[in-house]
C-alpha cells in the first residue's frame, strides 16, 4: 500500500460522497452537527473549570475559553499535526491575566485523562467485534498516513527515538529554568490533586459532552444511510480514537476513511460506506471550521487563522525579550 494509492482512494471516496449528496438525510445531518456543537461547548466548559482551578485569583471569561477551544478544533480539521493547538495555546494564554504558556499547555493534559479512560473501554469493545483491524494489519489498510509508519517499523522506531533525544537535549538547554518551568507545569495540573473536584467539574462534565458526541455520530450514521446503533457508534468512536494517535492528516482523514471502509464493509455497500467515510469528516470539518472562524471574528477580533498565528508569534517573542531583559537586569544588579 503506497501513500499515493491511499490518497487516490481517499479522493475517490470524496467524489463518491458528492455524487451521492442527494441521498443524504439532511435532517439527521443537521441534528448530528447540532449535537456535535453542544459536545464541543460542554468540553470547553470542562476545560474552563481546569483553568479556574489553576488560576483561582484571576477573572476568566468563559466565552473567550469557548472561543479558543472552538477555533482550535476547527483549525485542527484542516491543518495536520494538530496545528490548532498552537492557536488554542495563544488565545487561552492571552485570555487569562498573569498566566504562563507552560501552565496553559500543561492544562491540555487534564482533558486527555477522560479520553484515555473512555478510549480503553471503546477500543476494547471495538476489537472484540471481529470487524476492527488488529494492529498487525494496520500496514495493509488503505490509509496513506498510518500504513506508511506501520509498514516501515524501523523508521518509525528511529523517529520516536530521535524525538526522545531531541526532547532530552531541549530539557538540558533549558536546565537553568527547569525549576520555574515545572512549577508552572504543576499549576496547569493542579485540579488533578483534588480528585473529587476533578471528577465533579471535569470528568463528569466531559462525560456529559461525550453523550452528545454519541448522539451526534448516531445521527450522522443515519444521515449517510449506515444506520445508527450503539454498536455502530462505538465502532466509529474506536476509529476516531485510533485516528487521534496518528494526527498526520487534518482530522486523521486517511486513517478514518480506511478504517470505516474496513469496519462497515460487511454491513453496507461499498459506495454507501465510501460516501459516509468522508461525508461525516467533511460535514464536521466545515461545521467546526465555520464555527471557529465566527468565534475568532466575534470574540477575538481576528480576521483569519493566519492572523492569529502571527499574533501568537509576536506575543511569544515579546515575552522572551522581556524575560531576557529581566534576567540581564538581575545579573547586573
Amino acid at each position: 500500500m503506497t501513500p499515493v494509492a491511499g490518497i487516490q482512494d481517499f479522493l475517490d471516496a470524496v467524489g463518491q460522497f458528492f455524487g451521492d449528496l442527494g441521498k443524504v438525510g439532511f435532517g439527521s445531518l443537521f441534528l448530528g452537527l447540532a449535537c456535535f456543537g453542544i459536545y464541543l461547548s460542554i468540553r470547553a466548559r470542562a476545560y474552563f473549570n481546569v483553568l479556574r482551578a489553576a488560576y483561582p485569583g484571576e477573572r476568566i471569561l468563559f466565552r473567550r475559553i469557548w472561543g479558543a477551544y472552538i477555533a482550535a478544533y476547527g483549525f485542527n480539521n484542516v491543518i495536520p499535526a494538530r496545528g490548532g493547538d498552537v492557536i488554542k495555546l495563544f488565545l487561552t494564554k492571552t485570555s487569562i491575566p498573569n498566566s504562563s504558556y507552560p501552565a496553559v499547555a500543561a492544562s491540555f493534559v487534564v482533558e486527555a485523562v477522560f479520553d484515555a479512560t473512555m478510549g480503553v473501554f471503546i477500543l476494547t469493545f471495538a476489537f472484540s467485534q471481529g470487524v476492527f483491524p488488529k494492529p498487525p494489519d494496520f500496514a495493509k489498510l488503505k490509509a496513506f498516513d498510518l500504513s506508511f509508519f506501520a509498514a516501515h517499523f524501523r523508521f518509525t522506531l528511529f523517529l520516536l527515538t530521535l524525538l526522545g533525544v531531541l526532547s532530552l537535549v531541549a530539557f538540558a538547554l533549558f536546565s537553568r529554568r527547569v525549576a520555574r518551568f515545572w512549577q508552572r507545569v504543576r499549576q496547569g495540573l493542579v485540579i488533578l490533586r483534588d480528585r473529587r473536584r476533578y471528577f465533579r467539574q471535569v470528568w463528569l462534565v466531559q462525560f456529559g459532552g461525550w453523550l452528545f458526541r454519541f448522539a451526534a455520530f448516531w445521527n450522522l450514521l443515519d444521515a449517510f444511510n449506515i444506520g445508527g446503533s450503539v454498536r455502530n457508534v462505538l465502532l466509529v468512536l474506536g476509529v476516531n480514537a485510533v485516528a487521534s494517535v496518528v494526527p498526520f492528516t487534518p482530522g486523521g482523514a486517511g486513517v478514518q476513511q480506511a478504517f470505516l471502509v474496513k469496519v462497515f464493509g460487511g454491513t453496507a455497500t461499498a459506495t454507501v460506506v465510501a460516501s459516509y467515510s468522508v461525508g461525516q469528516q467533511i460535514a464536521i470539518a466545515v461545521f467546526s471550521l465555520s464555527l471557529g472562524f465566527i468565534a475568532l471574528v466575534t470574540i477575538f477580533r481576528f480576521r483569519s487563522f493566519r492572523e492569529v498565528i502571527n499574533a501568537g508569534r509576536e506575543h511569544r517573542e515579546a515575552e522572551r525579550e522581556a524575560e531576557r531583559r529581566a534576567a540581564a537586569g538581575s545579573a547586573t544588579g
